[in-house]
């Protein structure tokens, strides 16, 4: 892992616990009347998948957008896909959703594209918070989220070793 994230915080998120925290955010989202929902790919296609079952969402959409390599964030944000330009207007209605807010600059670019929309996130990191309407939990700047499609189950040493 490079700077500036502390190995020893770094934030394992089961299968169990997006499925959780995605419900937690729908009932955060629930009472409005959403025209659909856009997930950015590819951490917001877990999230979004809950978050369209919960709230009886039918129409789904992606936005591609990419800032990271590997666990170091670029400069700048490439469009790799936009969704479908007559559904999203100015985004007035439209949920986007994204797995995490880092330091922001992904959701920067979307919220240009769409200043109306909602923008929501299951995890949120103080840098990019302000980007967010709605989230569920906030980790600290350099902690490093591993998402359960970013990982396998392996034996890990104990910190102070075995007797």
């Amino acid at each position: 892992m490079s700077a500036p994230y502390d190995p020893q915080k770094a934030f394992m998120v089961s299968w169990d616990q997006i499925h959780r925290d995605s419900r937690a955010l729908s009932w955060r989202l629930d009472g409005t009347e959403w025209r659909a929902i856009v997930a950015v790919t590819r951490g917001g296609l877990v999230p979004a998948c809950i978050l369209a079952r919960e709230l009886n969402l039918r129409v789904v959409d992606t936005i591609g957008l990419k800032s990271y390599s590997d666990q170091s964030q670029g400069s700048e944000v490439r469009l790799l896909k936009a969704p479908d330009a007559k559904l999203m207007g100015d985004g007035e209605g439209i949920l986007i959703v994204d797995d995490l807010v880092d330091t922001g600059k992904t959701l920067e670019v979307a919220r240009r594209m769409y200043p109306k929309a909602h923008f929501a996130t299951v995890y949120a990191k103080p840098k990019g918070r302000p980007l967010v309407d709605t989230y569920i939990t906030e980790v600290s700047q350099d902690t490093w989220i591993y998402f359960p499609w970013d990982t396998v189950p392996q034996y890990v040493k104990p910190l102070r070793g075995t007797d």
